[in-house]
């Protein structure tokens, strides 16, 4: 494997560590912004989910443009977008304009969370693209240990004695730090060539050898000319690509394993502990420093067992990692369920009096009450304090409250992480990118992609809905029993496309 073509799938996968450094970024900063804009649960899903929703549309819509225009001109504008978003958001005067900002940095992530797996699938060779698709995750792994870094930074430098850093103006640096990687990424895109197969597809067939020449040397690229140049023949007599063609019988397999493994990968609630994780350690009473510390942990979780993915995804195979890891992570929610529901929650007078905010003397006429659910007890401080005072001092009225095994909790989180890391996180866009026809990539996986976020976006928005009503260890038994059901779908349908050339797959996969 040539050291050009895993400079080219690192850059091209690097909108994917611009989207965990978002992602991780956002559960840090809520802590400050939603205090300060006064949000409620419906407010905070908002603006952490706005991003998915705009992701829904450029998912849709990228990959058959990049179809017309060219993936690499794409993934310019996606790099443009970011350091717009990261701008905009930064310099926030109202809860408006922050969502507003978020909306248009998840239009840059929706385009490149598609399109980066799919071109790099297009210029690897078959025995490494596994790997080199991979790249994707790592990034964005990369990414939220990058953010999650930033931010436990941030808010350790933000001290009563810091007039440079505070809590009006802390979130803001945090999200205004992603313009320089946003930077790095739009000046690195010009340096990767044009997709060799979509430059067959446009009939520019001596760039496109030019470019497989580049990136594999002549032996390896006289092989991939040959093997596009029979797929490409194989198109000719088939009509154009309409959204309706995606329901023909030859292809209702693989839109069904798509579908299901696209969905799988967020109705377990990946997105919900990443952008909530300094808010999910919180409830588990070990404090807000400690909560952000906790962040770096998880991050370093991932970004280690992603490594692990890569190195057996190509030795392994796809359905053995997603089955595994899929099991894995049922098993750690149900233990964040269990470990929650054995919460309880109770404020002495010595504590409230440690408390170190001017409303908590407030909190006196609740002394030694005994809750045994989290949601009785936050309904109660809110009530008394107000919702403004209470986001602003939740981590340390928790800390002084919250009676259970946080361990437990923290296990459960890091088993999901690196489960979720080895397995539906990285293998799902690799498998995307391997199961469906030239013809009709682009636009397959943009509306499972689609569908992807969709799920996404309606998770990050009902959570805090979720933790406020439902509780924390409802919530979690829910994610743990979805997970449950999914991995014996899958091991039921999955196939295995490991070591098969793209169109070796189509053959096999696709019913004639």
């Amino acid at each position: 494997m040539s050291k050009k073509i895993i400079f080219i799938a690192f850059v091209v996968s690097l909108g994917g560590f611009l989207f965990g450094f978002d992602a991780g970024i956002i559960s840090g900063v809520m802590s400050y912004a939603s205090p300060e804009f006064n949000l409620t649960e419906g407010q905070t899903g908002w603006v952490v989910s706005s991003p998915s929703f705009a992701a829904m549309l450029a998912m849709l819509i990228s990959g058959r443009l990049s179809d017309i225009l060219g993936r690499k001109k794409i993934l310019i504008a996606v790099a443009f977008l970011y350091a717009l978003s990261a701008l905009m958001s930064a310099f926030a005067s109202s809860y408006e304009m922050l969502y507003i900002a978020r909306i248009i940095g998840g239009l840059a992530f929706g385009a490149a969370l598609v399109l980066a797996p799919m071109y790099i699938a297009e210029v690897s060779p078959a025995e490494n693209r596994g790997k080199l698709v991979a790249i994707q995750q790592l990034n964005i792994v990369f990414g939220f240990f990058a953010a999650f870094l930033s931010n436990y930074l941030f808010n350790k430098y933000n001290t009563p004695e810091s007039t440079f850093l505070t809590d009006d103006n802390v979130w803001r640096w945090m999200l205004g730090v992603e313009l320089i990687p946003a930077l790095l990424y739009f000046a690195a895109l010009f340096l990767v060539p044009k997709s060799p197969r979509w430059l067959y597809l446009k009939n520019k067939i001596d760039e496109a050898k030019i470019v497989l020449n580049q990136i594999h040397g002549p032996e390896r690229s006289a092989l991939e000319i040959t093997t596009i140049e029979n797929a490409i023949k194989a198109e000719k007599n088939k009509d154009k690509v309409i959204i309706k063609d995606l329901l023909k019988r030859s292809l209702r397999f693989i839109l069904v394993v798509g579908l299901v493994v696209g969905v799988l990968q967020q109705i377990t609630g990946i997105n919900a502990v990443y952008f909530y994780a300094t808010s999910i350690f919180k409830q588990t009473g070990i404090g807000t420093d400690a909560s952000f510390s906790s962040g770096v942990l998880l991050s370093t979780i991932s970004v280690i067992f992603t490594f692990v993915s890569m190195y057996l995804i190509d030795r392994m195979g796809r359905r053995p990692l997603l089955l595994i890891g899929t099991a894995g992570i049922a098993a750690s929610l149900l233990l964040c369920a269990y470990s929650f529901s054995g919460a309880t929650y109770k404020l002495t007078s010595d504590k409230i009096s440690q408390l170190q905010f001017e409303e908590s003397s407030q909190l006196m006429h609740l002394a030694d009450k005994e809750y045994d659910n989290d949601i009785d007890f936050k309904n109660d401080m809110k009530l008394t304090l107000g919702n403004q005072v209470y986001l602003k001092n939740d981590g340390a009225i928790l800390e002084a409250a919250t009676s259970m095994n946080a361990t437990l909790v923290l296990i459960g989180i890091l088993g999901f992480i690196a489960c979720f890391a080895f397995s539906l996180g990285p293998v799902m866009w690799v498998l995307l990118s391997e199961l469906f026809p030239i013809k009709y990539r682009g636009l397959m996986i943009g509306c499972i992609a689609f569908i992807n976020s969709f799920i996404s976006a309606m998770v990050q928005l009902i959570f805090p809905w979720e933790l406020s009503v439902l509780g924390n260890a409802t919530t979690f038994f829910i994610f743990g029993m979805i997970a449950f059901v999914g991995f014996f779908v899958m091991l039921k349908i999955l196939p295995e496309t490991k070591g098969k050339s793209l169109e070796q797959i189509e053959l096999e996969l696709v019913k004639n």
